[in-house]
């Protein structure tokens, strides 16, 4: 049986092929998705990202899946950002001025404390808090890869950090939006756990999944899918 429909949000730019395909190892039918219908038929929506903030925000608004996007973190289906992907879910960073982030969390990305060496490109070990939907399984101490120099605010939504010159969030969660600052596809069994649980969030969670159509299937006259590409 096919796992939950995960839109892998394609905007040229991230770690899209390995994010697809950890997904799909852990049980989810992970697609890369360039058409808003698509990300509108999904049970769950992720969005990757790597290099620099403002150009990951430029691509996505210049991909047409900006507005998609939002829809998907506004209608309470499960939401996962990857790196820049997570930094994304913020008002703004300071690698970019100027540029937006989707405001979903307040705050503005900084540039990794001083002293450390940026960007942070190692395995580091993970300080979860209990309560975490996403990290649930995951022991105290757990390792995983990080590649950033700049990272989200610590704030009631982080759920992990790191200790890189002081405490660095890790993950975000709040709801059904979750955030990996950490590379879980390059996470070995760890970050295919963390995986493994959006999975079953997808599954579990997603309003209407059921009568969701598969990409490139016409939804039902009144579907939210129903909007064009």
């Amino acid at each position: 049986m096919a796992g939950p429909f995960v839109a892998v949000i394609d905007y040229g730019i991230g770690n899209l092929r390995s994010a697809e395909k950890a997904l799909c190892r852990a049980g989810a039918d992970a697609r890369l998705v360039t058409r808003a219908a698509d990300v509108a038929a999904a049970a769950g929506v992720v969005l990757p990202g790597v290099g620099h903030f403002g150009r990951c925000s430029e691509a996505l608004l210049q991909s047409g899946l900006w507005g998609a996007t939002v829809d998907a973190v506004s209608d309470e289906r499960p939401f996962l950002g990857i790196c820049v992907g997570l930094q994304l879910l913020y008002e703004s960073s300071e690698e970019a001025p100027g540029a937006r982030g989707l405001g979903v969390f307040p705050g503005q990305v900084a540039l990794l404390p001083a002293g450390v060496r940026r960007p942070q490109m190692q395995w580091n070990l993970l300080a979860v808090r209990p309560g975490s939907r996403f990290l649930a399984g995951l022991e105290q101490g757990t390792w995983a890869y990080f590649v950033h120099s700049f990272a989200a605010p610590v704030g009631d939504e982080t759920v992990a950090t790191c200790d890189y010159g002081g405490p660095v969030a890790a993950a975000v969660e709040a709801g059904h939006v979750w955030g990996a600052q950490f590379h879980p596809e390059k996470s070995s069994t760890a970050g295919l756990a963390a995986l493994a649980n959006f999975v079953e969030a997808c599954s579990c969670d997603s309003p209407g999944q059921a009568e969701r159509p598969r990409p490139g299937e016409e939804p039902r006259v009144g579907a939210r899918g129903g909007r064009e590409a």
